[in-house]
């Protein structure tokens, strides 16, 4: 008989530790695990129930969250041995076109800046500039520091990857004078007031304060949507998606694909630059 206890999930949660996932990923996978533990509700685990739950979330949620969900349970499945109840993902064809309404413009993060500026936040200012200019994660800031901003490049450590992060000379420059203005004397440059590093939710929140005066969708405002400016920005130039995937930190060219996607209307002015056409 296969029940599904809390002591399962738990020490499903204790492999993804030893095996040295991210607290980002443990929690989601414990997030996906949990939502299924409420749904079936101590019965007896079967094919079908699987199937049945899929069918459930299909209807509640988008097709990529779905797949996500899925995942998460084939892998508990796969932990625990019952390789039969495992079930598949959905198949979603791939996106050719970014959401313009949730992409962030190079005029609108112009817009962003002069807003932090007007408001004298100089640190968001500043960090808003060290992510567009690097492309690194918002969770990985806390490794520009004092030291890596002397030497001009960052060393980051990250999903159990290292790599070198190379600051530009004038992103150098200005933070040297943040960092003199502040007396931060070492560590990590974008500090709370308390001397931690920022989070997540302090970055954001900062952010969003923002949209109003810069008149920017509260849509396109987030940290994320900075490294995805920088990566566009990177390949319009440099079409060099295997090289991007390395600055990025991707092990894959299929992620970086999602962050180099043109809006429609991008591609609609380029294919109407060819000339085929004759009026």
């Amino acid at each position: 008989m296969k029940l599904l206890t809390l002591k399962l999930i738990e020490t499903f949660k204790e492999f993804l530790i030893n095996e040295e996932k991210s607290q980002a990923t443990v929690e989601k996978y414990m997030r996906d695990i949990t939502t299924f533990f409420a749904w079936v509700n101590n019965i007896e685990l079967s094919k079908g129930l699987i199937v049945e739950y899929k069918q459930s979330i299909i209807g509640n949620y988008a097709p990529a969250s779905v797949n996500s969900m899925l995942s998460s349970l084939n892998s508990f499945f796969d932990f625990l041995g019952w390789h039969e109840l495992k079930v598949k993902t959905l198949k979603i064809q791939r996106q050719i076109f970014a959401d313009k309404e949730k992409e962030l413009s190079k005029s609108e993060y112009e817009r962003l800046l002069k807003a932090a500026q007007d408001k004298k936040n100089e640190r968001l200012y500043l960090l808003m500039q060290t992510i567009c200019a690097t492309g690194i994660r918002v969770s990985e800031l806390k490794y520009i520091t004092c030291e890596s901003v002397n030497v001009g490049q960052a060393v980051i450590n990250c999903k159990g990857k290292t790599r070198v992060v190379i600051l530009p000379k004038q992103l150098c420059k200005i933070l040297k004078n943040y960092i003199k203005e502040k007396g931060i004397l070492r560590g990590s440059v974008f500090i709370s007031k308390s001397g931690k590093p920022l989070n997540r939710t302090n970055i954001w929140t900062d952010m969003k304060k923002l949209c109003e005066v810069a008149g920017v969708s509260k849509d396109k405002v987030f940290p994320h949507n900075l490294r995805h400016l920088f990566a566009r920005t990177y390949y319009s130039l440099q079409k060099d998606i295997v090289r991007l995937a390395d600055v990025l930190g991707h092990s894959s060219v299929n992620t970086t694909r999602i962050y180099t996607m043109e809006s429609g209307e991008v591609h609609r002015k380029q294919i109407q630059k060819l000339g085929l056409l004759r009026c």
